[in-house]
């Protein structure tokens, strides 16, 4: 995409967030994401801030999320991956569409498969994770960004200091790899 055709170069949206961020006070907006799940919005937070791409101005449309929230989802993504294996008929729910005929009883047994093969993984140390920034040039508004950050929440203050960091290019993300442990419900 060029950057003529991509909105997130435009002057006037680059000046609208500018405008917005000033009128919040900060150096972002958050926006409102339906596709984010709810619940958990010190783990994931989608924003937008103004930053340098190639010596312009550009918007940078970011996903954020802590890296124990992307630990938990790689470790549910790998168990769920070996689940189908022993389940073929098993319908992942992001996959399934108006065709999908529903089956509890094998959801039920899928799903308890499923929290085993994540204790298993756990118990093994199998899956590990390390901060990234992951530079999506083609987004449709500006710049895409998809952040894992090792922090205990997406506080604004740790917002902040990300868009300072990575704005003024001194960002330095931990190679390190971590696991976690889920909490068991007592």
């Amino acid at each position: 995409m060029t950057t003529n055709a991509n909105p997130g170069f435009s002057k006037e949206e680059i000046q609208q967030l500018k405008d917005q961020c000033k009128q919040a006070n900060k150096p972002f907006i958050v926006i409102e994401d339906d596709d984010l799940p709810t619940g958990n919005e010190k783990e994931m937070v989608h924003i937008q801030f103004v930053g340098q791409f190639n010596k312009q101005e550009v918007i940078y449309d970011a996903i954020l999320c802590t890296l124990q929230l992307h630990y938990a989802s790689a470790i549910y993504e790998a168990a769920e991956q070996e689940a189908i294996h022993h389940f073929p008929l098993y319908v992942p729910i992001e996959n399934r569409d108006e065709t999908y005929v529903e089956n509890e009883s094998l959801d039920e047994e899928v799903e308890v498969m499923i929290l085993e093969i994540i204790d298993e993984l756990e118990e093994n140390d199998e899956i590990k994770v390390n901060e990234y920034i992951e530079i999506d040039e083609d987004f449709e508004y500006g710049i895409g960004l998809e952040v894992a950050l090792y922090v205990p929440s997406l506080e604004d203050d740790v917002i902040e200091k990300f868009i300072s960091d990575f704005n003024s290019g001194t960002l330095s993300l931990d190679p390190s790899r971590f696991s976690f442990r889920s909490e068991d419900p007592e």
